[in-house]
């Protein structure tokens, strides 16, 4: 069964997530070049002092994450989840996901979208952090979407972020390219016609 829990060991620093969400949002909006079809997007005037980074792949599957000064907090939604709140008849989050949630962090799930998979990491803590007493469903290898929702944030290799925007725009996309976006350097002209080369 792979959850939050193996997530949050996979996560890396915040400083680190922030400059690769950034990055995943700069590959899809150039390898894309229309904002209607990007999933990725990095809003760095999302509030008062906050910054998220959204996901939505148009099928009914999101995270965000949000950047604050008291710490960072991801939210995600598998649609498909046995833990969706849609599954129930008061449409509650699942015992647990996010009753941890620190103090700290507590007003940024007020305006929370569904959630089946919550983590965070408070300012000046030295882990990842998921719900320590949620009772997942039993028989089931994939029960809070986390893996899949974010899977990308886990496994953060130049391959692997190519491959899955290659899968998503059904053309080759150059891996040096990506390597330069996810290593925060410019965007260049020369590597933004890599990644979209104009039409014949």
């Amino acid at each position: 069964m792979s959850t939050v829990h193996d997530t949050a060991a996979l996560l890396p620093e915040p400083a680190e997530l922030r400059v690769h969400l950034r990055a995943l949002a700069v590959l899809d909006g150039t390898i894309g070049g229309d904002p209607e079809f990007c999933r990725h997007t990095f809003h760095p005037d999302w509030g008062p002092g906050e910054e998220a980074a959204r996901m939505d792949n148009g099928s009914g599957d999101e995270f965000t994450v949000l950047f604050t000064a008291a710490g960072v907090l991801l939210l995600g939604f598998d649609h498909e989840s046995e833990m969706s709140p849609y599954r129930t008849d008061d449409e509650e989050i699942w015992p647990g996901v996010v009753d941890d949630v620190p103090a700290a962090l507590r007003p940024l799930l007020d305006d929370a979208s569904p959630v089946t998979a919550c983590l965070w990491r408070e300012t000046g803590d030295t882990v990842w952090r998921a719900g320590p007493a949620i009772e997942f469903p039993a028989g089931n290898e994939h029960p809070d979407g986390s893996d899949y929702l974010f899977h990308l944030l886990t496994d953060r290799s130049p391959e692997t972020v190519r491959a899955h925007f290659e899968d998503y725009y059904e053309r080759p996309v150059p891996l040096d390219a990506v390597r330069h976006v996810l290593a925060g350097h410019p965007v260049t002209p020369g590597i933004t016609t890599a990644l979209a080369p104009p039409a014949p």
